[in-house]
């Protein structure tokens, strides 16, 4: 494991019952850059990275084995906390999911949760978290508003400010702009280019050309199976592997 290497899994599989939907998967995943899943649906994209922060505990029947670590700690052995490790490890879905609160509870919901009540210090985390996500000249005049009356794409930005306002250090977009239309997508996109800088970025996508534009490195999947791994630039201009070139080049998938 290099220096820069924030999450790592090794000989990872996972079962949901008898059916097994990851097989062998051996990774390293680099902090403050972007990495993008791609591959067919069903190819176990959403599992792998639901596995980074224990979301997979949540799925009856659901087993593993193999070790996921993060900054070197094994994440399924004695001691650690899931829901501390999901502060750590935030999760943004593919629809957009904010509550049925105002704009400024949903961002202040997470702080909340973890004790934080001092009123001047919610004030500066919630515009802070919105700044972030690139939403606060949007919303600044109409914070008790409800979250509901955004638009689809400036509900998923408060979704992530939501994750943000708790302080992690990965951020997993699980297909963000699937519901999106172009112009919201751009703003995501351009939003993961600016969380980089400070946050480790995992997404999974099924938009190839997003792959490419977002992400610095590139994982495929194909069922089940991590068939190639490595930076973007590689993975589309010079697979190594032929699963990869006919994906990619639209053969199949």
């Amino acid at each position: 494991m290099n220096d820069e290497t924030i999450i790592a899994t090794e000989k990872l599989d996972l079962w949901y019952g008898p059916a097994r939907a990851l097989l062998d998967i051996t990774m390293e995943i680099p902090d403050r850059r972007v990495t993008a899943l791609i591959g067919p649906s069903g190819c176990g994209k959403s599992t792998l990275i639901r596995c980074f922060n224990r979301m997979n505990d949540l799925v009856p029947g659901c087993r593993i084995q193999g070790k996921v670590t993060f900054h070197g700690k094994d994440i399924y052995g004695n001691g650690t906390d899931p829901v501390g490790l999901r502060r750590r490890i935030g999760m943004v879905f593919q629809k957009p999911n904010p509550f049925p609160k105002s704009i400024y509870e949903n961002v202040a919901y997470g702080p909340r949760v973890h004790g934080m009540n001092d009123r001047t210090r919610l004030d500066s985390i919630v515009e802070e978290s919105l700044r972030r996500a690139a939403l606060w000249d949007e919303v600044k005049d109409r914070l008790s508003a409800p979250a509901l009356s955004l638009s689809g794409g400036q509900q998923q930005r408060l979704c992530i400010a939501r994750t943000l306002a708790v302080g992690p250090e990965v951020i997993l977009m699980d297909e963000p702009c699937s519901a999106l239309d172009p112009i919201a997508t751009a703003k995501i996109e351009a939003l993961i280019e600016e969380l980089k800088q400070r946050y480790c970025v995992i997404i999974v996508t099924h938009n190839m050309q997003q792959a490419a534009r977002v992400s610095d490195f590139t994982g495929f999947m194909y069922l089940g199976r991590l068939v190639e791994f490595g930076e973007t630039v590689q993975i589309f201009e010079s697979p190594r592997d032929e699963l990869t070139e006919n994906y990619i080049t639209g053969r199949f998938g």
